[in-house]
């Protein structure tokens, strides 16, 4: 485990750039797979002769996979922000726990009475917004780069006005192409600002302003065909604690309320009306899986963890010491709404799958709509990390393992003119520890038979979130 830690959080720097590099693959790519997976996550952790304290501070890097015809090509590429030249400089270049960090900015705003000044260094997830590709954090800068070279092309700066403290890197897809995210707002009243953009555009437009509690540390959102649904869980954020001169970052200002309930906020999309808000016994989430409409229900799947202690455990400390051993599993829970204004709205809560799991995806074929499998990265097991496809009907799941590989978040891909669901394959990057180096897996998504991998020229550290693309050319 600890030359998993070694590898998984280790520091890369510009030597280790590629570009379009094409991999040697171990059995059989389907030809169909035409377009690109692009990833983001955190590569180097190192500023100025320290380390930084959180795995969410390191600097974004983004990683290309290219698929044509069978074959698999390879980039990887720094962002170059002002978080990465400001790193080179020797100045700390993390926001979520190694000083600096957003709220921290938002202090000195609310003491001087001007804009805050945030990091750019998005390293959380990318998204196509119009024509342009974005790399995304929860400070309310995003970044745009060449989708084929991985080049940072500058800041994305969005048309639309929509008042934001922080923000979301989870843009939600909704059916009919919509997208929906949401920002958060500090002050007196603090609140959620949930917009929209058009699937063929990059302008926002703020359809409904929700007063938040706390406000809370809200992750992720998912929307259906009429609502958005954001999950607000007891892990509030104290603005007072971030104007404290001792304060590092968001983490320092984070406190979880063991009594508190969790939120469902349920906004219709056209009105911007809150249909519901039921509350349940407290927990925490990061990663919503998919939400549907069913009759006068809403259902909601979702990652839930009994408290916010992944958060801390996700510590570069915690993590070297104690390995994935100290992160708390997330279970696959689902919470189904009753929106009937004649009833009283209750909700009901079932356990979709009992093993651990966390990074969950849909294809965006159901995204919002009612659907049956689900894949995760499983995390019941020491000395790896395995993938899951969970049939969430069923309450039952197909799991693939193998000692030493950790499994980072799948994405499944669908073949042209299926009709199945599960009809595909699904692509996973993976540390193998034992071989010292990454490399992409490639699966069937019916019964998680393993088709492919391709082994990377190096161990890259693990990331985050990605989608895939099939409008992009394989090779770049």
């Amino acid at each position: 485990m600890a030359d998993a830690y070694d590898l998984g959080f280790r520091s890369l720097d510009e030597t280790e750039e590629h570009d379009d590099r094409r991999l040697s693959v171990e059995g059989s790519v389907p030809s169909w797979l035409s377009g690109a997976l692009i990833r983001n996550g955190p590569a180097n952790f190192e500023f100025g002769g320290e380390r930084a304290t959180h795995w969410f501070d390191g600097l974004a890097m983004l990683r290309r996979y290219g698929f044509d015809d069978g074959t698999v090509r390879y980039s990887n590429r720094f962002l170059r922000t002002d978080a990465y030249a400001d790193a080179a400089d020797g100045e700390t270049a993390g926001e979520f726990a190694s000083g600096g960090g957003t709220l921290r900015q938002v202090a000195r705003w609310l003491r001087a009475v001007g804009p805050p000044e945030s990091t750019d260094n998005a390293n959380v997830h990318v998204a196509r917004l119009g024509d342009h590709y974005v790399a995304l954090t929860e400070a309310p800068r995003r970044v745009a780069f060449d989708p084929d070279s991985l080049r940072t092309r500058g800041e994305f700066r969005w048309t639309g006005d929509v008042p934001e403290h922080m923000a979301t890197a989870h843009l939600a897809v909704a059916p009919g192409g919509e997208t929906v995210g949401y920002a958060t707002t500090f002050g007196r009243t603090p609140q959620y600002h949930l917009y929209r953009v058009p699937p063929d555009g990059a302008e926002r437009e703020r359809f409904a302003a929700v007063d938040a509690e706390g406000p809370a540390y809200v992750h992720d959102c998912v929307a259906t065909d009429s609502y958005a649904v954001l999950v607000e869980p007891p892990l509030r954020i104290s603005v007072l604690r971030a104007l404290a001169p001792w304060g590092d970052g968001i983490l320092d200002a984070l406190s979880y309320d063991a009594d508190g309930r969790t939120r469902f906020l349920v906004v219709d999309r056209k009105t911007g009306a809150v249909v519901a808000e039921p509350t349940v016994s407290g927990f925490f989430v990061f990663h919503l899986v998919n939400a549907f409409e069913d009759g006068d229900d809403l259902v909601v799947d979702l990652t839930a963890f009994e408290d916010a202690d992944i958060v801390g455990a996700l510590s570069l400390e915690t993590l070297s010491e104690d390995a994935f051993d100290a992160v708390p599993p997330g279970r696959l829970d689902r919470f189904r709404l009753d929106l009937d204004p004649d009833r009283d709205g209750g909700v009901e809560r079932s356990r979709r799958y009992d093993g651990g799991l966390e990074l969950p995806t849909v294809p965006q074929a159901v995204r919002g709509r009612p659907y049956r499998y689900a894949y995760a990265q499983a995390t019941d097991r020491r000395g790896a990390n395995g993938l899951a496809k969970i049939d969430v009907e069923a309450g039952t799941a197909v799991e693939w393992w193998e000692r030493g590989v950790y499994v980072e978040e799948p994405r499944m891909v669908r073949r042209p003119g299926a009709d199945r669901e599960d009809d595909g394959v699904v692509l996973a990057t993976a540390l193998d520890a034992d071989a010292g180096r990454s490399m992409l897996l490639v699966f069937d998504a019916e019964t998680l038979t393993e088709r492919a991998r391709a082994p990377l020229p190096h161990a890259l550290p693990f990331g985050f979130h990605g989608r895939y693309f099939s409008e992009l050319e394989g090779a770049a």
